[in-house]
């Protein structure tokens, strides 16, 4: 039986929403806007942050400040506020962002909430093609150009039959790099940089594996709530828990799991 009552569980999707609605609206000026600017967080990298990010991650915050004060929020851009009621909201405003300054269509918003355990529920938001995929409280859908869609995992094939996503090489050591060619040279299909919308996919029956490393945990709660509402499974590549980031396999069999973890096991072994 869930701990929150019908009413509660329809707020809190409320609440999402109104928060990814926030965000949508905006980031959307900026996006393809020739006059972007990024600031980069890194000294011997590149990790960048534009005004879209933290224009977005405020526009959520006020959502919480009037509808949930109670309740703490992790943000990328915006850090830790404490609450009282056990539960936090984990934001990323704009997962992807180097995505987002290409011009390409595969960032997203990412939401989640939250208590010790990980996540109970997360939204992926694609705002400029406007899909929406939601997973919690025993529902997962997305709203998309198609209207309203139930979100399931498709089910388990041969590796050599599977599709594999992931950002790699831009996140993760070269031994991890390593690892993740050591599994996706016995998949069909590898396609890279694909950020939270990967996740997505894996959701809606597109694709098999998402392998990924270096993640903080406002990257993975949202999605990783999705995936395992619609049938997925979400570890860290050992099989323990994925919320904090780190290393993580997001798969859509038990099948698929237990032999992305064999091979990037061995992989790490090779090295």
């Amino acid at each position: 039986m869930s701990r929150f009552t019908s009413e509660t569980q329809t707020t809190l999707i409320d609440v999402a929403s109104e928060m990814a609605d926030a965000a949508r609206a905006a980031i959307l000026p900026f996006f393809r806007n020739p006059d972007l600017m990024a600031d980069n967080k890194e000294e011997d990298g590149f990790d960048p942050v534009t005004e879209a990010d933290r224009a977005a991650e405020a526009a959520m915050r006020n959502v919480l400040e009037r509808r949930r004060p109670q309740d703490g929020i992790f943000g990328e851009e915006m850090g830790k506020q404490e609450g009282e009621s056990g539960l936090t909201w984990v934001l990323d405003p704009i997962d992807g962002t180097r995505g987002f300054l290409s011009g390409t269509p595969t960032w997203g918003v990412l939401i989640a909430l939250s208590d010790e355990n990980g996540p109970i529920m997360g939204v992926v938001d694609q705002p400029y093609i406007q899909e929406r995929f939601f997973g919690g409280f025993n529902q997962a859908w997305c709203d998309g150009p198609h209207g309203r869609r139930s979100l399931r995992v498709r089910g388990p094939r041969p590796l050599n039959e599977s599709i594999l996503f992931t950002t790699f090489p831009e996140v993760g050591t070269q031994d991890e790099r390593r690892a993740f060619h050591y599994l996706g040279d016995r998949m069909q299909l590898v396609r890279y940089g694909m950020d939270c919308y990967a996740y997505a996919l894996l959701a809606a029956g597109q694709i098999d594996l998402v392998v990924e490393a270096g993640l903080n945990p406002y990257d993975i709660q949202g999605p990783q709530a999705v995936v395992q509402a619609a049938g997925g499974i979400v570890t860290d590549w050992h099989g323990g828990p994925a919320h904090n980031g780190g290393r993580v396999i997001a798969a859509a069999s038990e099948a698929h799991h237990a032999e992305a973890m064999r091979l990037l096991e061995e992989g790490l072994a090779n090295i």
